[in-house]
């Protein structure tokens, strides 16, 4: 009698890759100061990464376009800065901690109108009078000497370029992405994290085993779940299983993580959250609107107002900013 020999299937574990945020946090900050490259300053950041990061969460953009529109309220459009172009230049400060001015003069030589330079694609050059524009094909277009004025935050490592302070909160907001992008797989998946396809039935063969392989593979994704089909004659009791993993709404604390890094970012802003349109989950609320409106404006709005004023309007030689705020005595408290 031949002995028969039966070759055993070897084990077989594999899984799914995930959707990645468009930024990972490191990415930010890949730059450890202004180094020079031959022709102008590298930013203490990726300017680029950090404009992609603005859109991870609702609160990171709102926050930011509102302290620009608090900018525009009471400004005063003048003949040669026109709301458009002042409206970028608040866009620019409040999100990159840089804004530069360009100066256009008429065919005399004198100034004709100011516009905002992109501070995405603006560097400075060797001097502190001089930069240039990186232009699409990633050609260098440099700016006439002394016709562009740089408004920047202060950085206690440099000085050639400002550091928004909001980086401090980009954690945050990232961590707001990873949460709500985890839910989004999660609920796409039918609210569960999957299953296990566990498979010890010796009449299934290595064929068969990579076609159900390709299978579930191929049923990957929102909306693909298929029914499968499995023929395994003469086949043992639970040789064929499928273990779904736990629940994992209880677990992963979607709502805590939600609510904390929102009050990161506007703590971070420093925006009041009644400002803000959130809805308080308290009895109290979170006060009177007018009142935190009116501190935060005097506290935030107007020393923005009184840096960018007396910075372009120097550099200038007139008043080109200038802003029609009202007298609005400060709330007092019995």
């Amino acid at each position: 009698m031949s002995d028969e020999h039966v070759k055993l299937s070897d084990g077989m574990v594999f899984t799914f890759g995930d959707p990645e945020p468009v930024l990972n946090g490191y990415q930010i900050q890949d730059m450890m100061e202004c180094w020079w490259n031959g022709q102008y300053y590298e930013t203490p950041f990726n300017m680029y990464g950090l404009a992609k990061s603005i859109g991870s969460n609702p609160y990171l953009p709102s926050a930011l376009q509102f302290k620009k529109n608090q900018l525009l309220k009471y400004f005063v459009p003048h003949a040669k800065l026109n709301l458009k172009q002042f409206d970028r230049l608040c866009l620019e400060f409040v999100t990159f901690a840089n804004a530069y001015l360009e100066r256009v003069d008429n065919w005399l030589g004198d100034p004709l109108y100011y516009r905002a330079s992109i501070a995405k694609y603006t560097r400075r050059m060797s001097k502190d009078n001089e930069f240039l524009l990186i232009k699409d094909d990633y050609s260098l277009q440099p700016y006439r000497k002394d016709y562009i004025c740089h408004i920047a935050e202060n950085d206690i490592n440099q000085e050639v370029y400002g550091v928004p302070e909001w980086m401090a909160v980009l954690q945050s907001a990232l961590l707001n992405e990873s949460a709500t992008l985890f839910r989004r797989k999660y609920y796409n998946n039918g609210s569960h994290t999957g299953y296990i396809l566990y498979m010890n039935d010796p009449n299934i063969t290595e064929d068969d085993a990579e076609a159900i392989q390709t299978a579930v593979k191929n049923s990957k994704g929102p909306g693909n779940f298929k029914n499968l089909f499995i023929h395994a004659p003469n086949g043992k009791d639970k040789g064929v299983q499928i273990i779904p993993v736990n629940e994992v709404a209880t677990k992963d604390d979607f709502f805590n993580i939600k609510s904390t890094t929102r009050e990161d970012i506007l703590a971070g802003m420093r925006i009041p959250p009644v400002l803000m349109g959130i809805i308080p989950s308290n009895t109290g609320g979170f006060g009177s609107p007018t009142e935190a409106s009116q501190i935060y404006f005097e506290n935030e709005i107007i020393p923005l107002q009184v840096r960018l004023s007396s910075i372009v309007n120097e550099w200038a030689g007139e008043q080109l900013i200038h802003f029609n705020n009202p007298i609005v005595p400060m709330p007092l408290k019995d």
